[in-house]
């Protein structure tokens, strides 16, 4: 068995008579990149903050990097690194006041501060001078600037909670490339985000809906626990008979039905009811039989049980 770098057990937290995050469990394997996954409010943020020492749970127990909440998370947040949603360096100070004003929150020796900061930029491959003004950087190099000081300190196990949002498809796939050269350190990775493709690149992903974990495995393990038969692609050429999709969606072992643009998908217990159900397919139409992405399971398990 991997060593984990992070056990949780029945974690809980409540606001009042709100629990955000209710009964959760997981372990994260070292060097492993686990994902977060599920809608707006789900809980994934609260309960990366209650992880990094930021909030104390109301019930249930964690251990990150070995160190519990006895000491009110103090242990914890010397060994984790955390870059939050919204971009938290100071857009009116420079590369350089910045960085040096995240070593001081720290305490960090100025001279290993700047050995960090040095070894940091050759990772991400930072080039630009100390003075410029952090304002005047693209999105997607002011987060992988922010990255540099969630990891001044040199921690064991890095929190990034949708670290891409709002920036360009091509700075998104130069970070996450970024986010597998910390792991090839030996860091473990901790992210939460909104985009399929981005958790796709996860090791194992916890699914969570209402401040609860629904799921958790790997991306091929879900698509296999969800969709256990076959799925099709239904192209009816134009807008979908609406008698037929009525009478699809009451066809005996039929899982799941869900548009994708002009197309539709259809999951079935088998290939038998796979058939059955399309034999009345409309003349015009067309099937194609396809692998189920994340996408499908997100919208199985999660918006398909609020429906």
């Amino acid at each position: 068995m991997k060593a984990c770098a992070l056990e949780v057990k029945g974690l809980s937290i409540k606001f009042g008579d709100f629990t955000a995050v209710d009964d959760v469990s997981f372990c994260v394997n070292k060097g492993e990149i686990f994902g977060f996954l599920g809608a707006n409010g789900a809980g994934k943020t609260t309960t990366i903050r209650m992880l990094c020492g930021l909030l104390t749970p109301t019930s249930g127990s964690a251990t990150v990097g070995g160190l519990g909440f006895s000491d009110g998370g103090k242990g914890i947040k010397h060994i984790v690194g955390y870059m939050s949603q919204k971009f938290t360096l100071y857009n009116d100070l420079t590369v350089g006041e910045n960085l040096d004003f995240a070593a001081g929150l720290r305490k960090l020796a100025p001279a290993y501060a700047k050995k960090r900061r040095a070894e940091l930029f050759e990772l991400t491959g930072f080039d630009r001078p100390l003075s410029t003004m952090v304002a005047s950087l693209p999105g997607g190099i002011k987060q992988e600037l922010a990255l540099c000081a969630a990891m001044l300190h040199d921690p064991e196990i890095i929190f990034l909670d949708e670290p891409t949002s709002g920036v360009s498809p091509a700075s998104r796939a130069r970070f996450w490339a970024l986010i597998r050269k910390v792991t090839a350190l030996g860091k473990t990775v901790i992210v939460t985000t909104h985009y399929m493709d981005e958790a796709e690149q996860c090791g194992r992903i916890a699914l969570m809906r209402t401040g609860r974990l629904i799921a958790l495995g790997s991306p091929d393990e879900l698509k296999a626990s969800a969709f256990p038969g076959p799925m099709a692609e239904l192209d009816f050429k134009g807008p979908a008979p609406a008698e037929f999709l009525e009478g699809l969606e009451k066809a005996p072992g039929l899982l799941e039905l869900s548009p994708h643009g002009m197309r539709w998908h259809a999951a079935f217990a088998d290939k038998a009811a796979l058939a059955a159900a399309l034999a009345g397919l409309p003349a015009a139409a067309s099937h194609n039989l396809i692998k189920p992405s994340l996408e499908d399971v997100f919208i199985r398990l999660v918006e398909g049980a609020e429906r």
